[in-house]
């Protein structure tokens, strides 16, 4: 039955089922040490995930890296094609768009294919640190005596429900069975997961639980214990902890409580300083503006999870701590090993890469990157014979209109054009 609570989304549930045994590998290898904490599996298991994206994150960076010396290059080609809406022109934008990029050996979906890898598991590793109990056997375990006890009474699921709405528990969502019209088992297991210390006691003081309230205190004790994290449990709200803190004077819970949100925009905002930034040119709108954009998105976005850890459990604040300190030190090794790397060097290896995909699928060594520089050279030799052209053009202009000053009649243009050019030769041989 607690099949149910996971998630079941085609492939997010795939992905969160080998995130949960990895999740549940970690909690069994701290418990054979005696350490049985929820919060300290979390920020493991973080580490670990993003560990194994490093692969990802370094592919991302490098196609950044190259993108910044790309830039200049298609600004140039966007610049060139800007009024051109015909089919012709935006052809030839697409051809010498492509040009480049086949230049540097690098194709224009790659920051967009390891996005589309990345998103899926960020989202399934969301999936497991919100449904710990679906993925850990020994967390279902210690809430399975209460659970057993709770199905057992008559109109409990009204009862739960009830609860629920009285308490505010918004991240609850109970599963009811449509042959029985009662709640899953697996619903119920989430629910008294999600409770705080004081919600148990709620729990526990219900005249229609009476009969057991010593079953539900001692596994609000054992849960409880799992889910301390600092003298914080991780199922309560920091916003809720400062209330009680506040009323039990205790200065300590109730800084523990804020420095979660603190800390969730300050790592946060650390990261996306070591990120690369893309500066705004000026010669290119539409870049700048995303530019733009996306920088106030990085001022928005922390803040904004500053905001949601008041009122979302300490353990999800744990994890975008965590997490963002990982990413931090990730791309702090990631800054410094593609900054000793030589871009020529990146370029003749994507370059490699590329020939290597081409010829399986038959096409001979060299082709597209010889191509690739070809394009380029030609795109750069006509706009050199256009500007020649053009430069050539308005010499012999001049020139006529100087020939036919000579023999212009009193008082035309011409005789008047003549006159400024005797003036400025005049000027010339005094100096």
């Amino acid at each position: 039955m607690l099949l149910l609570t996971k998630s079941g989304t085609p492939i997010l549930g795939q992905i969160a089922s080998i995130m949960g045994w990895i999740m549940n590998g970690i909690y069994i290898v701290l418990s054979t040490v005696g350490i049985q904490n929820i919060g300290l599996c979390i920020v493991i298991f973080s580490i670990i995930i993003y560990a194994l994206m490093t692969p990802l994150q370094i592919k991302q960076q490098k196609f950044s890296k190259l993108q910044v010396v790309m830039q200049p290059e298609l600004q140039k080609i966007n610049k060139k094609y800007q009024n051109k809406k015909d089919q012709d022109s935006m052809m030839k934008l697409q051809e010498e768009t492509q040009a480049v990029y086949q230049k540097y050996g690098v194709s224009p979906t790659g920051s967009c294919l390891q996005l589309l890898i990345q998103a899926p598991i960020l989202l399934s590793l969301w999936q497991v640190i919100y449904r710990i109990p679906a993925y850990v056997g020994a967390v279902k375990d210690v809430l399975t005596d209460a659970m057993t006890e709770i199905v057992a009474v008559d109109g409990y699921t009204e009862l739960i429900r009830n609860f629920i709405q009285e308490n505010k528990i918004t991240r609850v969502q109970l599963i009811v069975d449509n042959a029985t019209n009662e709640a899953t088992a697996g619903s119920i297991i989430d629910f008294l997961y999600a409770l705080s210390p004081s919600q148990w006691e709620s729990l526990s003081e219900m005249k229609q639980f009476s009969s057991f309230s010593g079953v539900i205190d001692s596994t609000a004790e054992k849960i409880s214990h799992m889910q301390n994290f600092l003298g914080l449990n991780i199922a309560d709200q920091p916003l809720e902890i400062i209330k009680a803190g506040i009323a039990a004077g205790s200065i300590l819970l109730v800084v523990g409580a804020v420095m979660i949100p603190l800390l969730s925009w300050l790592t946060q905002m650390l990261n996306i300083k070591l990120m690369p930034q893309t500066a705004s040119t000026g010669d290119n709108p539409q870049a700048d503006s995303m530019a733009s954009t996306m920088k106030m998105m990085n001022t928005f976005m922390p803040i904004m999870s500053a905001i949601f850890c008041f009122t979302f459990p300490v353990g999800l604040g744990i994890y975008w701590i965590s997490s963002a300190v990982v990413r931090s030190i990730q791309q702090v090794i990631i800054n410094r090993v593609l900054d000793k790397e030589d871009i020529q060097k990146l370029i003749e290896e994507n370059q490699k890469k590329m020939e290597k995909k081409r010829e399986k699928q038959g096409l001979p060594p060299q082709k597209i990157t010889s191509q690739a520089h070809q394009n380029v050279k030609n795109l750069e030799r006509k706009e050199k014979a256009v500007n020649e052209a053009g430069t050539s053009e308005r010499a012999k202009k001049v020139e006529e209109a100087y020939r036919k000053a000579g023999s212009a009649k009193p008082g035309s243009i011409t005789a008047k054009a003549n006159m400024v050019r005797d003036f400025e030769e005049r000027n010339k041989r005094r100096k």
